[in-house]
């Protein structure tokens, strides 16, 4: 059974190899690949709003961050980063994930969900979060050097949260 729960300090540890792989693949985040424990701690752990971890039976399989995705009047816009490890793929984990971050992100007030940059050629990925409620609002031509195709386009990904319109203000 699929758990979610906060990530607390110890389990970074057990997360790192899942993020290792991921930034070294150079398929889906705009991370260097030496990335360092510590600095992947701080971008993953630290830096973020709220981290969670997705555990089957114990075993950590994934992980999601939750952040304003700016600020000021931008700040009823989160952004949220989803790793999954590779033996857990294609089981509903990043699906579940991304549901609770939605409802996390309502729970912190937050009005919309934004994906600054889902690598076009992800196709997996994008076509779940379509399937999710997100539009594809932009493209940006050649936008990642991707580990085994090149350069590919990124897309940028949104979703409303919130109840019905909200009025714009001059």
């Amino acid at each position: 059974m699929l758990t979610l729960r906060p990530m607390r300090p110890d389990d970074f540890e057990r997360f790192w190899p899942i993020f290792h792989s991921v930034a070294s693949a150079r398929e889906t985040y705009a991370l260097d690949p030496d990335t360092t424990p510590e600095q992947a701690r701080h971008y993953w752990l630290r830096l973020p709003l709220a981290t969670q971890v997705a555990e089957v039976d114990g075993h950590l399989v994934g992980s999601y961050f939750l952040k304003p995705n700016g600020a000021g009047p931008g700040d009823h816009v989160c952004n949220c980063g989803y790793m999954v490890a590779e033996s857990a793929r294609g089981r509903g984990v990043a699906r579940a994930m991304c549901e609770h971050s939605q409802s996390l992100a309502r729970d912190y007030g937050f009005l919309a969900m934004q994906f600054n940059s889902v690598v076009a050629c992800n196709d997996v990925a994008v076509a779940l979060w379509q399937k999710l409620g997100f539009d594809i609002v932009g493209r940006v031509p050649r936008a990642f050097r991707h580990g085994r195709a090149g350069l590919v386009d990124c897309l940028v990904m949104y979703k409303w949260l919130g109840q019905g319109d909200v009025p714009l203000v001059p």
